[in-house]
């Protein structure tokens, strides 16, 4: 299951990065960088890095770009452009707004269950996410929300994070990604964290998780036809 090669070698290259930042590996990070910088253009390769702070945190991200810096300017990087990580997507636009629409997008029929707990849990939980998650970080240009959304459910795999997981790999169908970019994405997130030591979840139990995210999402699409 799960075959990778059903993705474009670019974002074959920027899901694997993503999932190895969810492992424990620090070489395992520096050779998928290595690999992501090949395919994919610098640009691309940072904006996985900064939307990755907001499911492992900035230590990680912080010496993922060191070694990324390093990287390029050995002249290592990407092998199809240095164009820098593009503005935008930090006060260009209103965040609030942004942010409301995409995670809308992502969750669908599920987002005002989500606003309600996420409100219960904390206000300014709520905020952080939709406005600085959803508004400032992952609607910036210079990636597809469906390969960001693809990179989410390989790092969630790679982390062992089933509840986001779930909520994921159904966000990522409800955006557009094609079921076997998704199917793909999940394989590589469950691979990538057994050798490099992640936390992934039992990988069987993964697998079932994603048959009924596509099952839903299948079902859904019937009934409004």
């Amino acid at each position: 299951m799960g075959n990778s090669d059903r993705l474009d070698p670019g974002v074959r290259g920027l899901v694997g990065l993503s999932a190895a930042l969810a492992a424990a590996d620090a070489g395992a990070r520096r050779e998928a960088l290595r690999v992501a910088g090949r395919h994919a253009s610098r640009a691309e390769v940072e904006e996985v890095l900064l939307q990755a702070h907001l499911f492992v945190g900035f230590p990680i991200v912080l010496n993922a770009f060191g070694v990324w810096r390093e990287m390029t300017a050995e002249g290592a990087g990407s092998s199809r452009g240095d164009a820098a990580a593009p503005p935008g997507g930090d006060g260009a636009h209103d965040s609030a707004a942004a942010g409301e629409a995409l995670c809308r997008a992502v969750y669908g029929r599920s987002y005002e269950r989500l606003r309600r707990n996420l409100g219960r849990l904390h206000a300014a939980l709520d905020r952080w996410i939709v406005e600085d998650g959803y508004g400032r970080t992952l609607s910036r240009p210079g990636l597809s929300v469906e390969t960001r959304e693809l990179c989410i459910v390989a790092l969630l795999a790679a982390g062992g994070h089933e509840a986001q997981l779930r909520a994921h790999l159904r966000g990522a169908l409800n955006v557009g990604a094609a079921a076997e970019h998704v199917e793909a994405a999940l394989g590589i997130g469950i691979e990538t964290a057994r050798p490099a030591g992640g936390r992934g979840a039992e990988p069987d139990r993964l697998w079932k998780m994603w048959a009924e995210a596509g099952s839903r999402v299948e079902k859904r699409s019937c009934s409004s036809t």
